[in-house]
């Protein structure tokens, strides 16, 4: 595990894999999360892998910001110092991490050769009893969020266990910013402002972010196609990896063939 230090805090990340020719990939996890859900993706031979915890997340060190912009920001910082760290090109991001990727293509000076947005939105309303149990009841919204086809479609018990246990881990305080973090953002009328090669990957299943969404994506990109990985939800990458990485460097290698 490294670290890098920026804007008064560590931000720590892991690297794995060489690649080959394949450009350097920095993936962003979603609320509650870490960067242990990338870990199939670091195992790859096509691509250098480089996974991130956000501040608060993992063993980074957190930010005090109310959630919303101000979060988001912060977690933007935090890919960015990843990025220029570890010379990754392409960012890519799972539900708010897709956010934050958006937010970094949008709004920072970091040199980009693609872009994946995973299981996201250009909006990511949050519904009102998800946000009610992040507020009073954070047993009922770990519940909720492991109902059939909202993170996971079908996967083995002990998958939902280790992923039960990873948000109690992250905490209420943290898993309920991000979340309402994710309620706040809004980039549709910024989307034809995205200049690099982009993917928009979704699992079949997926009831918090549907297909839907990705569709509106890759209509409203200039320059993005629309994957289905299918008999997943919302974490395709862990519950159908050989699909998930198939796109990915389907994408990749797409990307490094243009002129």
């Amino acid at each position: 595990m490294e670290r890098v230090t920026h804007h008064g805090r560590e931000t720590t990340y892991r690297a794995s894999g060489r690649g080959g020719e394949g450009p350097t990939v920095c993936f962003v996890h979603g609320s509650g999360g870490t960067k242990g859900v990338w870990k199939a993706q670091a195992r790859s031979d096509r691509f250098r892998a480089v996974a991130l915890d956000l501040s608060g997340h993992g063993d980074s060190d957190d930010v005090d910001t109310p959630a919303g912009p101000e979060t988001l920001d912060a977690y933007a910082d935090d890919v960015v110092a990843v990025a220029e760290a570890t010379g990754a090109t392409v960012l890519c991001g799972s539900s708010l991490g897709g956010a934050v990727a958006l937010r970094v293509a949008l709004d920072r000076d970091c040199a980009l050769t693609g872009l994946v947005l995973a299981a996201t939105g250009a909006k990511l309303g949050v519904t009102p009893e998800l946000l009610d149990a992040l507020a009073t009841d954070f047993d009922r919204a770990i519940d909720h969020l492991h109902e059939p086809d909202r993170l996971f479609h079908d996967v083995p018990p002990e998958y939902l266990e280790l992923s039960r246990a990873g948000m109690r881990e992250c905490g209420r305080e943290v898993t309920a910013r991000d979340f309402r973090t994710c309620h706040a953002f809004d980039a549709r009328d910024r989307l034809d402002e995205v200049n690099v090669p982009s993917l928009a990957v979704v699992g079949e299943h997926d009831a918090l972010t549907p297909p839907a969404y990705h569709e509106y994506l890759a209509d409203r990109i200039d320059d993005c196609e629309c994957t289905v990985i299918d008999d997943a939800a919302h974490l395709a990458m862990l519950e159908r990896p050989a699909g998930f990485n198939a796109a990915l460097s389907r994408f990749l290698t797409e990307d490094s063939d243009s002129p």
